[in-house]
């Protein structure tokens, strides 16, 4: 059975810090692009970052700077660490592994940036 399950998610000050975690069971975690998307109240979700094996990485333009993706192969796990955090960060953030037509989602993790 195919498990994703995000932690780390919190109500923090703009300016803050957090670091989200997504930990995997049941997949070949290595073989997999690692994927963290968000989706703010009433609009769509969206792509922040991907991560390929070993460390090729992708950014939303909105999180480049401030943000950064990376992964724990040994660990199963990817991580969102997110810096200097707006208001507008604030949503659900999701994990995705995907590996050809294997498309798997965690159940988010709410991140709330206000004062």
């Amino acid at each position: 059975q195919v498990q994703l399950v995000e932690s780390g998610g919190g109500l923090v000050q703009p300016g803050g810090s957090l670091r989200l975690s997504c930990t995997t069971s049941g997949i070949n975690f290595s073989a997999y692009r690692m994927a963290w998307y968000r989706q703010a109240p009433g609009k769509q979700r969206e792509l922040v970052a991907t991560i390929d094996s070993p460390s090729s990485t992708n950014y939303a333009d909105s999180v480049k700077g401030r943000f950064t993706i990376s992964r724990d192969n040994a660990a199963n796990t990817v991580y969102l660490q997110m810096n200097s955090l707006k208001p507008e960060d604030t949503a659900v953030y999701y994990c995705n592994a995907a590996f050809f037509r294997y498309d798997h989602w965690g159940q988010g993790t709410q991140v709330t940036v206000s004062s």
